[in-house]
């Protein structure tokens, strides 16, 4: 990219190689990334300080561009994945179409208020995030008829920084749309589209914006436009920022407004999936438009909503579930009761156990639990303790009978694998292993790889570790003006063939990060064991308002510095799926 005075000049790409910036908008790339060699042969520098695409192939020189374009071998490996994208992106021999010929005009609505698709697009927290990501591109190898609706958070969640006392430090930078592979979407005059939704007696306008995610589509919503009032134009600004008053205006962005774009953009969801309590509201939304559309009563129309609707709840704690005041409610949903043709009482009971003035509020997760045809934990355990943790939503049964089922997390495999294991795997599985990992069949054949190269790749993979390790605590230790010396003395304590434990999630109290300090003797013998070298790795985030939290990761920080325990723990910051990926995959 070049820049004369404020005239930007982005490099073109030749016809040779002109389905670059296609697929470099498609995130199919973030678990085949064997496409994203192609830009370390243009340029590797280029690649290794950007690692992203979009912003890669505006960097990049012409003369670069040029180049490459005429070398017979690049354009080889190029033409090759242009093939095995659009072999992917047109294949009808699907899991879908195989097993479910008869639901091609279906279509499921998946709401979650973040998604953890790419390190480079920091609109996701945690686990549930996570899981949303995954479950995009587990959709779009399925081959399922599915589409995501999001918020659009130009803050992203916060940068994550620890200083010499072991404090969290926050900092939020605005994300950089023009080099992510998030677009504007069209209305049918080329203008961007914008729907509008209530916030009490206001409206919120939003712009909608589309990820490819593979075969699948994710809308997120933007309050960031001139149309809105200044205090609203920050509503999706900051994942899971802000007050209580905040979160609910999200919220309700996120459900009601969600299920209005999905209608601008001339869908028609069969089926509405609330991954947790965060998009609730879309269920009012649903059943005013029954009743509008219908000319039917609440009840029907709440019946109907019930067919419509599935939800997950992944929190076993009642403080994982969002309850908001009933003043707030009130100032939000009041125009709501008439609209719905039922009273204050009769809206309130709907996100509570009964209606009275000693309930804590209105409670999201009730909400879901009450009116959605389908409920599921996120493991057999947990759909056992949700069950009593939501047991008074049905007191007429026994806990055990509650509908709350479960079906296990997974993974999306092509995503935490490591590039060499499927390589390995690409060399001795059935051919379009990746289209099968459901079948026992396509493992079958795992004991036929050699040892010997799967622990190459394991001891390559847990190298890239360590290196990974050092820079991420040269750079916390740097920050925090601890000197030089003792920055090496610590980082060069890191083994590369000791046992390494990590702990890699949020800093919520209820995840019990600092358990294992619960015997200091015990651990103290542990770790001191020469012959048997284990050294332990933490990583994550607490949220900025959440001081428990925080107060863990000091605490950690302070252990990590204890004599028995220096050079043998350690604390990582800014935690992201970058870092999360070689933890998971060096195995």
């Amino acid at each position: 990219m070049y820049i004369f005075n404020k005239i930007t000049v982005v490099p073109q790409l030749p016809q040779s190689i002109n389905r670059l910036n296609e697929i470099a908008n498609n995130l199919w790339w973030s678990w085949n990334t064997e496409f994203l060699r192609l830009f370390k042969i243009i340029d590797c520098d280029l690649w290794e300080r950007t690692k992203n695409p979009i912003k890669f192939l505006k960097l990049v020189s012409q003369e670069k561009i040029e180049k490459i374009s005429k070398d017979y071998d690049f354009l080889q490996v190029y033409n090759q994945m242009v093939k095995n994208f659009d072999n992917y992106m047109t294949s009808q021999d699907t899991w879908f179409n195989k097993n479910h010929p008869n639901n091609k005009n279906d279509l499921i609505a998946y709401f979650s208020a973040e998604y953890g698709l790419d390190e480079t697009i920091p609109i996701y927290s945690g686990g549930l995030g996570i899981l949303s990501g995954d479950h995009l591109k587990s959709a779009s190898d399925l081959g399922l008829p599915f589409v995501a609706v999001g918020l659009l958070y130009k803050n992203g969640y916060f940068h994550q920084k620890i200083n010499v006392y072991g404090e969290q430090c926050s900092e939020y930078h605005n994300i950089d749309l023009y080099n992510l592979p998030i677009n504007p979407v069209k209305n049918s005059t080329d203008e961007d589209l914008i729907i509008d939704v209530d916030l009490g007696d206001r409206k919120i306008f939003l712009k909608l914006w589309q990820i490819n995610v593979g075969r699948i589509k994710l809308y997120l919503m933007d309050s960031d436009i001139e149309q809105n009032d200044e205090d609203l134009r920050n509503v999706t600004a900051t994942l899971y920022g802000g007050d209580k008053e905040m979160r609910i205006r999200q919220e309700i962005v996120l459900g009601m407004a969600g299920v209005k774009a999905l209608k601008a953009l001339g869908l028609k969801p069969t089926l509405y999936h609330m991954n947790e309590g965060h998009s609730s509201f879309l269920i009012l939304e649903l059943i005013k438009n029954i009743m509008k559309e219908k000319q039917v009563s609440f009840e029907m129309a709440k019946e109907i909503t019930s067919v419509q609707t599935v939800f997950t709840t992944h929190t076993p704690v009642p403080a994982g579930n969002d309850i908001f005041d009933i003043s707030l409610v009130d100032r939000y949903f009041k125009n709501l009761c008439e609209k719905l043709g039922i009273s204050r009482d009769e809206f309130l009971k709907l996100g509570m156990k009964e209606c009275n003035h000693l309930e804590p509020g209105f409670n999201m997760g009730m909400l879901a639990l009450k009116i959605a045809g389908k409920k599921n934990g996120v493991s057999k355990l947990h759909g056992e303790v949700s069950r009593e943790l939501f047991s008074e939503v049905w007191p007429e049964i026994a806990e055990d009978e509650s509908p709350i089922t479960y079906v296990t997390n997974g993974i999306h495999t092509c995503t935490w694998l490591a590039p060499k294991l499927k390589e390995l795997y690409n060399e001795y599985l059935p051919a379009y292993w990746q289209d099968n990992i459901h079948l026992d069949s396509t493992w079958e054949k795992i004991d036929d790889i050699p040892n010997d190269k799967l622990w190459e790749v394991h001891v390559e993979r847990k190298r890239k570790l360590i290196q990974l390790i050092k820079q991420n605590l040269v750079s916390r230790f740097e920050n925090s003006e601890i000197g030089y010396d003792k920055i090496m003395e610590m980082v060069n304590a890191l083994n590369p063939e000791a046992l390494t434990i990590g702990f890699a999630r949020r800093f919520a109290t209820y995840k019990r990060a600092t358990l294992m300090f619960k015997d200091i003797s015990r651990l103290t013998q542990i770790l001191s064991d020469e012959k048997h070298p284990v050294q332990i790795i933490f990583a994550g985030k607490a949220h900025p308002a959440d001081k428990e939290g925080q107060d863990l990761i000091k605490y950690i920080h302070e252990m990590s510095l204890m004599p028995q325990f220096k050079g043998k723990i350690f604390i990582l910051e800014n935690y992201n799926i970058g870092i999360a990926r070689y933890l998971v995959s060096r195995s």
